[in-house]
């Protein structure tokens, strides 16, 4: 239990944090944060989180994370399921809760015509630049398999633990200043989730996609990292010694 509260709570920040960054800073006049700093957002909330929660979890916040870590020997299969229901629950608190902040604003509204509106995810008319559903499930597969990679490489035993939690968050940072323009960058199905089920619509229906691509590109990586890990033992000894990504 406590390790599903910690994935509850490390999802929430992440959500809270990131999107809120979103919603409520980058399109102010003049001094909004526009796309560099929503990109530092997200990864300075996974950063902190997983050296807050990650040595009781293993900080995964992420449905695709936790897929990957299970097919990289990272995770019995076992908490998959709870893991993800436990991050869907914190996305979607903290969704609900930025709604709540978002509609203080006089004039606030949250329109399911519009892309991008609440941090929603999206493709064609409802990608931020139009980009088509391909493109949109490109970037969402490569982009996700590339952020398990960096996990498993940098959570490895081999590698200098203590510095996992940068390595993580930045390549977080870098896949949203990369994708934003196309999907407003997902690669997290949970985070995907909170605020579409707010807004409805057109990236409700679109929302499949944010979950499928990130769990394609998460199995992909989890895979391959066991094969580039070495012999089979070193997986599951790792998987032994640790539950999780973070120690």
């Amino acid at each position: 239990m406590h390790r599903l509260v910690a994935e509850f709570i490390g999802t929430f920040v992440l959500v809270f944090g990131g999107c809120g960054a979103a919603v409520l800073a980058a399109g102010i006049p003049d001094v909004g944060i526009g796309f560099l700093g929503v990109s530092l957002a997200f990864g300075l909330t996974v950063l902190v989180m997983v050296y807050t929660v990650g040595r009781i979890s293993g900080g995964h916040f992420n449905p695709a994370v936790s897929l990957g870590l299970v097919l990289g020997r990272r995770l019995p299969a076992a908490d998959l399921l709870p893991y993800v229901l436990a991050q869907v629950a914190g996305a979607v608190a903290a969704a609900g809760l930025l709604r709540v902040v978002a509609g203080g604003k006089p004039g606030f509204t949250v329109d399911n015509t519009q892309a991008g509106a609440f941090a929603t995810n999206g493709y064609g008319d409802f990608s931020p630049e139009g980009y088509s559903l391909a493109a949109a499930l490109v970037v969402e597969v490569v982009l996700t398999a590339i952020f398990l990679l960096v996990i498993l490489g940098a959570t490895d035993r081999r590698a200098p633990q203590q510095f996992a939690g940068i390595a993580i968050g930045l390549s977080l940072t870098l896949i949203h200043l990369i994708s934003i323009p196309v999907t407003n960058t997902s690669v997290n199905p949970a985070r995907s989730t909170g605020p579409a089920l707010f807004v409805g619509g057109t990236p409700l229906t679109q929302l499949w996609l944010f979950w499928v691509a990130p769990l394609v590109g998460a199995a992909i990586a989890g895979l391959a990292y066991r094969f580039l890990a070495g012999s089979p033992g070193a997986a599951d000894e790792l998987a032994e010694a640790q539950p999780g990504v973070a120690d």
